[in-house]
């Protein structure tokens, strides 16, 4: 019986069988009537039913194709579509929902999962653990679209730890669901690409998003087959990609260089802006940007006593300059009660500091690392764009 439970993952071809043709053990076990199968609950065959479980923006895309395959008549991939998303406090619901109900197709809120049959599952960014008792209900298991070269980044947020870790290379793999642990099953298909020079974890998100959808079509058209060569995932090389939670998007001046708070901002910036304090005030960093050689070399700037935090403001580039571990980055605008811009919160904030403190030292005028006060249940921000169109 343990055997069989496996095969129910991951149907292998008995040897000598044909490809696409289920061995007699596996017909036996999901109750196939006839040796032709047109009675059987279980096809051999496409067009598939599909139950797709998504939430995001990622996720989408995936839909997105699927959908266009079962409207694609001639090619026949695709028989029927359902779809499981998460609940929402947005009226419009999430990505997948809204792409769902625009498209007309059935769609349910998690834990319910319908009550139809389906030939297949197929997961993307859906953050929640599979049961086996759910697995089970698919003859031929569930796929998952994840975003990263398995084993590396398994977990909630491969695409922007792939970016905060500077990774020069990306990819999205094709794997099997298997119960109890993430990102653990075996590999259907494996694609890589470059990732582009100071790209955000959102342009990476639209670029694998496609990748993914596109490797998904092709496992379904050979789905068998894919399933019978997959491969185990290396036992070396496993890296976890946690959520992101508030306290990851507090800059430390004193540990982190230009690059890394650079990456950090291109890979949560667009989920969580960057936060530090300033005279006991929490503000959020909003636009950041390179400092050219140009602005560090102006011999006003190198002549100042600094620490890291310190900030000043450039009159002729209209940004502000925060020194940190061994270099520069710019800031364009804050918020601070409200949105400012470089020239706005010099106005307002430095200028009268350094009147008030006309005796003080200018690395006394510095942002410091915000220390958020530790949970043991702190509210995690999901780091998969869940809300953002």
């Amino acid at each position: 019986m343990r055997v069989l439970v496996r095969r129910c993952w991951g149907p292998r071809l008995a040897r000598g069988a044909r490809p696409g043709r289920l061995n007699p053990q596996w017909r036996a076990l999901v109750g196939l009537s006839g040796e032709d199968g047109r009675d059987a609950r279980v096809r051999e065959k496409p067009p598939w039913r599909v139950l797709f479980f998504g939430t995001d923006q990622f996720a989408r895309e995936a839909l997105r194709f699927l959908h266009a395959a079962r409207e694609n008549k001639e090619e026949e991939l695709i028989d029927k579509l359902e779809v499981v998303t998460m609940p929402s406090p947005s009226p419009k619901g999430l990505p997948v929902k809204q792409y769902a109900v625009q498209s007309q197709l059935p769609v349910y809120e998690w834990p319910d999962v319908g009550s139809g049959e389906y030939d297949v599952g197929v997961v993307a960014s859906f953050g929640q653990l599979l049961s086996e008792t759910l697995i089970l209900k698919f003859p031929y298991g569930i796929l998952n679209v994840h975003p990263s070269c398995l084993p590396r980044w398994r977990g909630p947020a491969p695409i922007i730890h792939t970016v905060l870790h500077g990774d020069p290379v990306a990819g999205v793999t094709i794997m099997q669901i298997r119960p109890k642990r993430f990102d653990v099953g075996p590999i259907l298909k494996q694609e890589t690409v470059p990732v582009p020079p100071k790209s955000t974890a959102k342009e990476l998100e639209a670029v694998l998003s496609r990748l993914g959808a596109n490797m998904l079509i092709s496992v379904l058209k050979n789905l068998p087959e894919s399933l019978n060569n997959g491969r185990q995932q290396p036992t070396e090389g496993a890296t976890y990609a946690p959520k992101i939670s508030a306290g990851t998007s507090c800059i430390k001046w004193e540990e982190q260089t230009s690059e890394q708070i650079f990456r950090l901002y291109r890979a949560i910036g667009n989920i969580i802006p960057l936060q530090t304090l300033w005279m006991a005030n929490t503000i959020k960093l909003l636009d950041l940007v390179e400092v050219n050689s140009s602005i560090l070399a102006d011999p006003e700037l190198m002549a100042q006593a600094l620490v890291p935090g310190s900030v000043i403001y450039h009159k002729q580039s209209q940004i502000l300059l925060v020194y940190c571990k061994g270099g520069w980055i710019g800031v364009r605008s804050v918020m601070l009660k409200k949105t400012l811009t470089a020239t706005d919160f010099y106005n307002g904030y430095l200028h009268p500091w350094y009147q008030k403190n006309s005796q003080a030292p200018p690395c006394q005028c510095r942002f410091q690392t915000l220390r958020l006060p530790t949970k043991k249940k702190q509210k995690k921000i999901v780091a998969m764009q869940q809300c953002i169109d």
